[in-house]
């Protein structure tokens, strides 16, 4: 179903729903991080190219077709890094809730050319994972990627990183 959400939308309204979302940490070969600005916030938001799942697609199909959607770019999926959650509810700017269930893949780039669609994103640009951005949504997400975890299960409510197969935990 291609506009899940809107179908949806159409018939709880506004009501919180849980929604699936796939994005993309792509590194370029000085090992910055393409991040993408929304265009469609107030505020300076930044984040991972990336989206929410349609009905009928996987979510390393959601990656790829977002990161296409949102930068021009193709990629291929390397592996699945983490899957990050949290209790609380994102409020979008249209008054939209969601309790969002976000699958992070690493991918690797094969093709395309960088291009912001200048609506929903207004900006894409490698930085250095060190120096993020203001406004950058997933610090996380990259803090558990430069600590080298793989099968990362992330949950905000508590703060802490759970890593599959591991024993213990860390606490940020």
């Amino acid at each position: 179903m291609a506009d899940y959400i809107k179908w949806i939308r159409e018939r709880v309204g506004h009501d919180p729903i849980i929604l699936n979302a796939a994005g993309a940490i792509i590194l370029n070969k000085n090992g910055e991080i393409l991040l993408i600005k929304r265009g469609d916030r107030k505020e300076e938001v930044w984040g991972l190219p990336g989206g929410m799942m349609e009905l009928g697609e996987s979510v390393e199909e959601t990656v790829k077709r977002e990161v296409r959607e949102e930068t021009g770019l193709k990629v291929k999926t390397d592996r699945l890094f983490g899957v990050y959650t949290k209790p609380s509810l994102e409020i979008y700017p249209n008054g939209d809730q969601a309790q969002v269930i976000f699958f992070v893949f690493v991918c690797t780039l094969i093709g395309g050319n960088i291009q912001a669609d200048g609506i929903e994103i207004s900006d894409i640009r490698y930085f250095d994972p060190i120096k993020l951005p203001p406004g950058f949504r997933h610090p996380e997400i990259i803090r558990d990627y430069l600590d080298g975890q793989r099968g990362v299960i992330g949950n905000k409510k508590k703060a802490s990183r759970r890593v599959l197969g591991a024993t213990k935990s860390r606490s940020y």
